[in-house]
């Protein structure tokens, strides 16, 4: 039997949710923050990290928070944190904080996706369409970070290559990233 491939969630939450009218984090009284972690802990991932920024709080157990000092540059500088402490895993799964009914099963399935494909890339998709989590193997990482700019996390870097594994997710949940209440 092969030696277990470790692998770090990273939610991220260091938005400062200006259509929203605060930032995410907070949303529903801490709850999904609540359930962000609880997918990735559950769904497989032996770390989580939660990347914060326009609000600082405590993070459920057994995540660990790590503060985007620049946040305000955009959702790249999120992505960037929460790689950089997620440093050493094998696979990186990333969420955000604002889709609050993607749970463990997702988690699990785009992983298992990941971890059994030769590229260790997939993404879950919602009826067809991309979202979250997204899952990245260490030795893309490095290009990954390069990719990164602005407002844009790591989907210009998944659209460019034509081998991230597509995981249909819409049985699981809607997937969908809620921006206004």
């Amino acid at each position: 039997m092969g030696q277990r491939l470790s692998t770090t969630g990273v939610v991220l939450a260091a938005g400062a949710g200006t259509r929203f009218g605060m930032p995410k984090v907070l949303a529903d009284g801490g709850e999904w923050l609540r359930r962000s972690v609880a997918a990735l802990s559950d769904g497989g991932c032996d770390d989580v990290v939660v990347v914060l920024g326009a609000a600082v709080v405590d993070v459920p157990v057994p995540a660990r928070a790590v503060v985007a000092d620049d946040w305000g540059d955009g959702l790249s500088a999120s992505v960037r944190a929460g790689v950089r402490a997620a440093s050493g895993a094998d696979f990186v799964v990333l969420t955000t904080v604002d889709t609050p009914d993607v749970g463990a099963a997702a988690v699990r399935r785009v992983l298992t996706a990941a971890r059994e494909s030769t590229s260790g890339l997939a993404r879950a998709r919602y009826d067809g369409r991309p979202g979250h989590p997204v899952v990245i193997a260490r030795r893309h990482l490095p290009q990954m970070l390069d990719s990164l700019s602005g407002d844009d996390g790591a989907g210009p870097f998944l659209k460019a290559r034509a081998d991230v594994v597509a995981v249909e997710c819409g049985d699981l949940s809607s997937g969908r990233d809620i921006d206004t209440r």
